[in-house]
């Protein structure tokens, strides 16, 4: 799989923000030269609190995930704003039978939340994903029935909601199980 860099062609203005253009973001791979700005979102609990993961204090224990876990996921991008990481997004294959749909996941600094940021890189990712999977057929995205926020991101970005998965047993999030939002977008869905 060839590496991109994609940055959105017009982005909307963005109102209110004055300190800077959030309209502005693109994704690429994580660095470990990009820790310090990894280690600002993966140890905020704010950040945390609908992932699967806890809030990650120990710089050396965010440099050994980085290297097991994020260089080598098959699709796992940064969103940059000025080429400084501020949150990142993921899709995760499936394999066999199930290899035509993959699962979309994300995370953002919330310094950055609420500023149409996250809608915008999942619009790059749904815009790109398709081709650059010949096989796809289908992104999946589980939200938490509480994170509001996240089932809006989805929403505005052109993901349908297909229904809430009542105490999914197989998604225990710190020590819970949990009702989750099911959405999807299908490669014959219209892009937005």
């Amino acid at each position: 799989m060839e590496e991109s860099n994609l940055q959105l062609a017009q982005p909307e203005p963005i109102e209110g923000s004055n300190d800077e253009d959030f309209s502005k973001i693109s994704l690429r791979p994580l660095d470990l030269s990009d820790i310090d700005d990894f280690m600002v979102w993966v140890s905020d609990q704010k950040v945390s609190r609908f992932c699967i993961w806890d809030p990650y204090s120990d710089k050396e224990k965010g440099i050994s995930l980085i290297k097991n876990v994020v260089i080598p996921h098959p699709w796992y991008r940064v969103i940059c704003l000025n080429n400084r990481p501020i949150g990142a997004i993921s899709v995760t294959p499936n394999s066999g039978d199930y290899r035509c749909k993959r699962e979309l996941g994300y995370a953002l600094g919330s310094r950055y939340w609420r500023k149409r940021i996250m809608k915008r890189a999942v619009k790059l990712v749904a815009g790109s994903i398709f081709t650059e999977w010949l096989h796809l057929e289908r992104l999946d995205a589980l939200v938490d029935v509480e994170n509001v926020r996240s089932r809006r991101v989805l929403e505005k970005a052109g993901f349908k909601r297909e229904g809430v998965l009542r105490k999914l047993k197989y998604f225990v999030l710190k020590g819970r199980t949990r009702d989750m939002v099911m959405f999807s977008l299908l490669l014959t869905d219209p892009q937005t």
